[in-house]
Formats: structure tokens, C-alpha cells, sequence
């Protein structure tokens, strides 16, 4: 961890990020990780994240790379997917690799720029246990043990994960849980593996009770994820997370169409002091330039319609690209960087004619 001072100061990290700051949801496009990880660096300078390449193939998408931090337990491909296996081979070793090559590129690129805090991400327990199966084919999902173990294994990855990054970069480490499949665990919407029926549902105080004791355990600043269509904001708020991310565009938040009670989930986000992760720049580039205030719109409106001062935007919320960025074009995702930057010093201090 980076020295703050005196001795009494610098065994207390400081409690989050720069006001102002902004940064990525994970995945970019192209297999070069250090051509990304020097974008990333240079475009979000308070807050870099980890960058994830799933272009690369098995290994470096959302799953696998989460799969290749768990401890004694290593998966492998088969035609369905990510599977649990009898002992690590090349896919569990790839990922490995893919994930060490990874800290390498970041590694190199904070060096010269030292910045205060990072970004790392992993899939989240119950977005994990929905697509890896067992040896029988199913879901981790349906077994209650697996998924307790599941949960476990990933702790202690997360941990090792996060004490070699903050070694490594002298930074202090946030990490995202991405949990996009959540709201499908919730409503019992995931096939099973026969396809003629479902999995059961998770009920709400289980996939609660379970990410908060991930959370407290990582001892470490964690926001969760998650990006669907309608999120449920209330859970992810109650795990104690140090922030809670969104697609700010998505109907249900923004516009017309805005549901109140999804505002009035967000506006408790708030009202407890929580930042939200708000998504606001596409991932694909628009057909017209996209001026910094139209991105800045659904989070000024947010706040207005919440009742809070725009000026506080710079301390409730982080603004991120919407997610799916590994699909844009490379000049896109680095434009896209750049405005979320952009959008995060707007937040501090608003201009009087948005």
C-alpha cells in the first residue's frame, strides 16, 4: 500500500477513491494487454481498472478468468461451457497464464503513474455457480454445497488476487463483483441442463446473505455489478458494498419511461451516502459525436429528480462506460474512456448552463 505520512497515518487507507474520478467497467476490445493496460492507465488516471481482453478466446472472458482465480477447484471447457475438472489442465493453466500476463502489462503501466487507487473485476458467486457445471452437467447453481464452496474458493482467490495487485502496483485495491446473471437466479429463469425445465429460484435473503459475507470477508472497498435490464438495487445495496453499479440508460432508470420505484431504490443508495457506478457512454459508437452534456443528462437528471444538488455527483457516482466495450472498435473504447474521465471532473463541478 502507498505510504500517506506518519506512521499512525499510513496503517489507515483512505476510506475511497478521489472525488471526480471515473473508470472502467472491465472488458476492452483487441489481445494486447499492454497496449491496454497503458490506454486504460493514461485515460483513467484516479482509477485505472485491471483491463479484461476476451478476445483472446477461453480464459480471458468474464468466466473463465473468475474460474482461473478459484482455489482447488479447476474447470475446463466442454462443448456447453465451463466445467468443473478432476484436476487443473490447459484451460485452468491458460487462464493462469492469460491473468498473470495481465498483471505484468498493469503492472508496468502504473509504474510511472502511481496512482492512488485501482479497479479489479471478477464474476460474482452467484453469476459464477449459474454458468460453470459440475461433473454431472449441472449448474453449480443447483447444489447449495458447491455453490458454499464455490463462494469460499473464490474468497480466497480474491484475497491472494488483491494482495498481489496492491504488492504489485503500491495502489489500494477496489474490486467489482460483476453479477449480471443475479436477477436470473433470483426469478428461477436459467435453464437446466435437459432444457425442458428451470433452475429453481434463489431467494432474495440467501443471494443477499451470501454476497455480504463476501463482501466483509474481502476486507477491502467492493462494489457490485450489474448491468441487466432491471437490477436489483436494493439487495446489492444491502451487502454492505462500497458502491453499487448500473446501466444509468437503461429504460427503467432514465427518461420517460423511468419506473418510480427504481428511482426511489437508487435514491435510498444514496440517501445512505452509497456512490453508484452509473454506465453513460455507449459501447458503440453513436452515429452523430456525442457531446459531453447529452452523456451527462441521465445522471443530472437522476440527481434532480432524487432531490440531490448536482454537485454532490461528484462524490455518489462514478460514471463507467455502458458495458460490453470488448465489442467497440479500439478508437471507440478509447474515446469512451475519455469522456467517463470527462464526465467525472463535470461531476465535481457542474456547468451552470447543463
Amino acid at each position: 500500500m502507498p505510504d500517506t505520512g506518519g506512521d499512525d497515518e499510513a496503517a489507515v487507507p483512505p476510506a475511497r477513491w478521489a472525488d471526480g474520478a471515473a473508470t472502467g467497467v472491465g472488458s476492452l476490445p483487441g489481445t494486447d494487454p499492454r497496449e491496454a493496460a497503458a490506454t486504460v492507465v493514461g485515460e483513467l488516471p484516479l482509477l485505472p481498472h485491471l483491463p479484461e481482453l476476451p478476445a483472446r478466446g477461453v480464459g480471458a472472458d468474464m468466466i473463465g478468468r473468475t474460474a482461473g482465480l478459484l482455489v482447488d477447484i479447476p474447470v475446463e471447457v466442454v462443448p456447453t461451457g465451463y466445467r468443473v475438472a478432476a484436476r487443473p489442465g490447459r484451460d485452468h493453466r491458460r487462464a493462469v497464464d492469460l491473468l498473470r500476463g495481465d498483471l505484468d502489462a498493469f503492472d508496468e503501466a502504473c509504474e510511472l503513474a502511481r496512482p492512488g487507487w485501482v479497479k479489479v473485476q471478477a464474476a460474482g458467486p452467484w453469476t459464477l455457480a449459474a454458468a460453470v457445471e459440475l461433473h454431472s452437467g449441472h449448474r453449480v447453481l443447483t447444489d447449495a454445497g458447491a455453490v458454499r464452496e464455490f463462494t469460499a474458493s473464490l474468497l480466497d482467490g480474491l484475497r491472494a488476487h488483491v494482495a498481489e495487485v496492491a504488492a504489485r502496483t503500491g495502489a489500494h485495491v477496489l474490486v467489482q463483483l460483476d453479477e449480471p446473471t443475479l436477477p436470473a437466479v433470483l426469478a428461477g429463469a436459467l435453464p437446466t441442463a435437459s432444457g425442458y425445465g428451470t433452475v429453481p429460484a434463489v431467494g432474495r435473503v440467501e443471494a443477499q446473505d451470501a454476497l455480504r459475507d463476501l463482501v466483509s470477508a474481502l476486507e477491502v472497498p467492493v462494489v457490485v455489478h450489474c448491468c441487466a435490464d432491471r437490477p436489483p438495487v436494493r439487495l446489492l445495496a444491502g451487502t454492505g458494498a462500497a458502491g453499487v453499479g448500473i446501466d444509468a440508460t437503461r429504460p427503467v432508470f432514465s427518461g420517460e419511461t423511468a419506473l418510480p420505484a427504481a428511482l426511489d431504490a437508487l435514491g435510498e443508495v444514496w440517501d445512505a451516502g452509497t456512490p453508484l457506478l452509473l454506465g453513460l457512454v455507449p459501447t458503440r459508437e453513436p452515429a452523430a459525436r456525442p457531446q459531453l452534456r447529452d452523456l451527462a443528462r441521465p445522471a443530472f437528471d437522476l440527481a434532480d429528480r432524487l432531490g440531490f444538488d448536482r454537485s454532490r455527483l461528484g462524490v455518489l457516482a462514478l460514471p463507467t462506460p455502458t458495458c460490453g466495450l470488448a465489442g467497440a472498435a479500439p478508437e471507440w473504447a478509447r474515446r469512451a474512456m475519455a469522456l467517463v474521465r470527462d464526465l467525472g471532473q463535470a461531476f465535481v463541478d457542474p456547468p451552470e448552463d447543463w
